[in-house]
């Protein structure tokens, strides 16, 4: 029940003296106390009810306050059955504290009061859980068309007092409370993202309970009703698409018709989740058929032709692209028996939503193809992306996954990796196949690195770095050796730090001063260690060859 029922209750003689802005709070309890600290027997929520005795002088009040507050309780009613009216130096503390402050009159006594809350708490308990099954079930018989998300968790609020949010596996929120402050914070989505993803490899069964700060939640999966959830279904062919209801509550003392009523609430959204995919089916048809035409050598002016005809569905409310940048993701799985395509063909459409957009009806608008364990976007940029060639606002591969590498490394756990490649933007059809050729490339370079989730992006095609990733381990350990090993063997013998004289001179371009000034040595003690270093390797640091290959083993060492 709420505060502001309790005031509207005349027979209860409570008087409001502060916190008017607080009486949508829940009351969950009742407790009675002259304790100076009752903390221990509070649990949040209580209505607290007080005759006085604690207080002696005006500084006993500001702690006592304090300590309620701490504790969460909903609000103080204070008796005026020995002192007369209420303190004011209790009324400035609960107003600092902001604390709902009630006046008990001396003729109401506190057991008719405790009476008549935990009858009314129990009573619309009951009568709240009861209410919702029963509309929990007139939605689902009446189909999509009954509500989506947002909803339900309407329902789970206003009848329920449970605030809870959809979200994404990447923690983006696809529904949340409407209460004030029902915005979670991008941080605490991705942990309780993060969270289900880890909890749902373990292969527990939900709901998994989770402290963020101090905060209870419990995360009930949210699971395709068109899927098989039988036990030969692998779950890493679903958890990294899968949907998580999050409520800020602990179900661990739940009873069984709650928990029960919770698992329907997951399948009523699964609804609105079957529905964005059915709606996603044509657009991913559409960007196949392009795909296919882009990696067949077909025309451009047939490419051109298709996006055209395709634009409507592809790129509502946007018409033609003037430039587009491809995107190529890959899922992989230890073992490689399971296909990671549409995998990452879900995540790509999920990771390529702007992260500060909420709601299913954003991602509604990406279209990604798949082929084998890869997926592919074809990314259509903005017109004033025109005016910069798309270098300055055109997609980013560390950017894409930056809100996302947390949860989705805890969802790929120890067996799988996804990495991620995006190519230049390109300014017509002609250019599509030129920058799905580059994101394939970028993406092997992502690849090439250490990292659960790894991305790499045009700008670093058009260096050396390119080239390193792909030399074989066995070319690279004995290129480097070669080079290297005699000046790490003199190095040892007569600690002359050849190495680093060798990194510094290349560093410097093979300027002698320049090389000399960093290393504070005289130019002569300079030239006698390079002089040393040609010896050993019988190689010439004037030759360009020769400083070419120190600075490539250098870089693979």
């Amino acid at each position: 029940m709420r505060l502001r029922a309790l005031l509207d209750t005349d027979a209860l003689g409570l008087r409001l003296l502060g916190g008017e802005d607080e009486l949508d709070r829940t009351v969950r309890g009742v407790m009675t106390t002259d304790l100076k600290d009752p903390s221990r027997y509070l649990s949040g929520g209580e209505l607290v009810l007080t005759g006085l005795a604690w207080r002696h002088d005006a500084g006993d009040s500001e702690p006592f306050v304090r300590i309620l507050a701490g504790a969460g309780v909903a609000a103080l009613a204070a008796g005026e059955a020995e002192l007369g009216d209420v303190p004011d130096d209790l009324v400035l503390a609960c107003a600092r504290h902001r604390l709902p402050l009630f006046a008990v009159n001396e003729r109401v006594a506190f057991a008719t009061i405790t009476e008549h809350v935990v009858r009314q708490v129990s009573g619309e308990r009951a009568g709240d859980l009861a209410a919702v099954v029963d509309r929990h079930r007139r939605m689902m018989t009446s189909g999509p068309a009954g509500g989506g998300p947002d909803v339900v968790l309407d329902l789970l609020g206003t009848d329920l007092d449970l605030r809870a949010w959809v979200l994404s596996p990447t923690g983006r929120p696809i529904a949340g409370s409407k209460a004030e402050g029902g915005a979670l914070p991008a941080d605490v989505c991705a942990k309780l993202a993060a969270e289900h993803l880890a909890a749902a490899r373990t292969g527990r069964r939900g709901p998994h309970r989770v402290t963020v700060g101090t905060t209870p939640y419990s995360l009930f999966p949210v699971r395709s009703s068109g899927r098989s959830t039988g036990a030969s279904r692998d779950v890493r062919e679903t958890v990294l698409s899968d949907w998580v209801l999050a409520v800020e509550a602990d179900a661990g003392d739940w009873p069984e018709e709650r928990l029960d009523l919770l698992q329907g609430v997951t399948q009523l959204i699964a609804v609105e989740r079957d529905r964005r995919d059915a709606a996603r089916t044509v657009r991913r048809r559409l960007a196949q058929e392009v795909l296919e035409l882009v990696q067949t050598g077909a025309a451009p002016a047939e490419i051109a032709a298709r996006l055209r005809v395709a634009a409507p569905v592809l790129l509502p409310g946007l018409g033609a692209a003037p430039h587009w940048q491809v995107v190529v993701a890959r899922v992989e799985w230890e073992g490689g028996e399971i296909e990671g395509g549409p995998v990452a063909q879900s995540l790509l459409e999920e990771i390529l939503v702007d992260p500060l957009s909420a709601g299913p009806e954003h991602s509604d608008r990406i279209a990604v193809a798949h082929t084998g364990d890869e997926a592919i976007a074809l990314v259509p940029l903005p017109a004033v992306s025109a005016e910069h060639d798309g270098s300055e606002t055109g997609l980013l591969a560390d950017t894409l996954l930056e809100a996302v590498r947390v949860p989705l490394s805890a969802g790929l756990n120890d067996d799988g990796r996804l990495t991620l490649g995006v190519s230049a933007a390109v300014h017509s059809a002609e250019g599509l196949r030129g920058a799905l050729e580059e994101a394939r490339h970028a993406r092997r370079v992502a690849g090439a690195r250490p990292g659960r989730v790894c991305a790499a992006g045009h700008q670093e095609l058009a260096s050396h770095v390119l080239l390193l990733p792909f030399v074989p381990d066995d070319v690279r350990r004995a290129f480097t050796a070669r080079l290297l090993d005699p000046l790490r063997d003199y190095d040892r013998r007569h600690r002359a730090e050849l190495i680093p004289t060798l990194e510094a001179f290349l560093d410097c371009d093979g300027s002698w001063t320049r090389c000399a000034t960093r290393l504070h040595l005289h130019v002569n003690t300079l030239r006698y260690r390079v002089g040393r270093i040609e010896q050993l390797t019988s190689r010439d640091l004037s030759r360009l060859e020769d400083k070419l290959d120190f600075f490539l083993a250098l870089r693979m060492s």
